[in-house]
């Protein structure tokens, strides 16, 4: 199973097109939303092409293959939008192999009521890429396509086979690797 994972997006429909223009060319079977799909946020600048009724007609054709939980920035009004729930603080995946976590960062994940033994947490909410082991976990931020922080390019995620890497959507360049084994 091939998956590609976005985190913050904030509305801008340019950012999002490039990313599923590489979905749709690559294959992949599922899409991740990590939170922060539509809204900028009052601590963001508003960015080039922000276009929330756009990121809203890219992302609903895709609804079945969509798993996302909500950010910071996410909203009912949102969720009335989009044809996929987006209000959950976390969601859970499962293959054979491995539990993935999925959550957007902002909430203290003690409190979460998330089930343990997920092998893999992916979390946004920074805006700043990270891929590395931590106790046996995999802990990856796809960073953001959108409104990248900390000097880094916009990026996401990707998850085939027993591999995950974090990628730059400007260019066809993988920023980091690592095995979930």
């Amino acid at each position: 199973m091939k998956i590609m994972i976005l985190s913050d997006i904030h509305g801008k429909a340019p950012a999002l097109e490039k990313a599923l223009g590489i979905y749709k060319r690559e294959g992949f079977d599922r899409l991740f939303l990590l939170g922060d799909l539509l809204y900028h946020g009052p601590r963001n600048p508003l960015p080039e092409g922000y276009d929330p009724p756009g990121v809203v007609e890219l992302l609903n054709p895709l609804r079945e293959s969509i798993l996302a939980n909500r950010g910071n920035c996410d909203s009912e009004v949102d969720q009335m939008l989009l044809q996929f729930p987006i209000l959950a603080d976390y969601a859970l995946f499962q293959t054979e192999a491995h539990r993935f976590v999925l959550t957007h960062g902002h909430l203290d994940p003690s409190r979460l009521p998330v089930p343990r033994g997920g092998d893999v947490l992916l979390s946004g909410h920074t805006h700043i890429p990270v891929l590395e082991k931590r106790d046996g976990q995999v802990l990856c931020n796809p960073g953001s396509i959108s409104l990248p922080k900390g000097g880094h390019s916009p990026s996401y995620a990707v998850i085939g086979g027993e591999e995950i890497s974090v990628r730059l959507l400007d260019r066809d360049e993988t920023l980091l690797t690592l095995k979930m084994n």
